[in-house]
């Protein structure tokens, strides 16, 4: 059984009526944030990395707090290392990694933490290339203990992309289902949270998909969801925007 802490504190600090302290976020707005993820990639690409990130000068969030100007939720794979990928250091980025960058509770409650309590202003799902998740469920591979329950969330995306190429080849399905997969995380976490939606409406708040190619480094930006409208018309009760 998973233990789902986060969101269950933050339905009783709701419900009591205590909601957290929210910070005054990274002053940046969401279009500046997804232009500064752009720049770290193309750095990254370039093996041009700041010095910064090496600097002592980041750990100074020990006591000033963080203020991370976006929320990445990623896949855990080791080849895709989110900081590195976008040249940022310690309080930039709030990342929530899992196999298959999935969007269940404990993802979506991580993500909800971020942009109701840090006022991060951008959410990133990233996918990315070669993904092993992605392919397993593809290909219908035996996997045992925890894993069938962690990527259960992935079997949408692929039933809906044998719906559209019932011709194709297992192997080439995986990356439509790469894809696929960004938009059901997106989908699931728009879904599953009035919080993130309050905000998205409220423009507090941009999600975008990004797919990252693991044989060059570069970060594939898909923008927003396209039936994003359906999407905040999602209901599953009410949510404040915190100012």
């Amino acid at each position: 059984m998973r233990l789902h802490f986060l969101p269950a504190l933050l339905l009783v600090a709701v419900m009591a009526g205590t909601a957290f302290a929210g910070s005054q976020g990274p002053g940046i707005s969401p279009d500046q944030a997804l232009q500064r993820l752009k720049e770290g990639n193309a750095r990254f690409v370039a093996e041009t990395p700041t010095e910064r990130n090496l600097s002592a000068k980041r750990l100074a969030t020990s006591q000033n707090g963080q203020t991370p100007y976006a929320i990445i939720l990623s896949c855990a794979d080791s080849r895709a290392p989110v900081e590195l990928i976008f040249d940022e250091g310690v309080g930039d980025l709030f990342v929530i990694r899992v196999a298959g960058n999935v969007a269940a509770t404990d993802e979506v409650g991580t993500a909800e933490y971020g942009a109701d309590h840090l006022n991060v202003p951008l959410m990133v799902v990233m996918g990315h290339t070669q993904c092993g998740a992605v392919t397993a469920v593809v290909q219908g591979a035996e996997v045992h203990g925890s894993i069938p329950m962690l990527v259960a969330p992935i079997v949408p995306a692929v039933t809906a992309v044998e719906k559209s190429n019932p011709k194709h080849d297992r192997a080439a399905l995986v990356p439509k289902v790469i894809e696929a997969n960004v938009w059901q995380a997106i989908d699931d976490t728009m879904r599953q949270s009035p919080i993130i939606r309050a905000r998205v409406a409220a423009g507090k708040l941009k999600v975008v998909g990004a797919i990252y190619h693991i044989d060059d480094g570069k970060v594939e930006w898909l923008g927003e969801h396209p039936m994003q409208a359906r999407l905040l018309n999602y209901t599953s009760g009410p949510a404040k925007v915190r100012r």
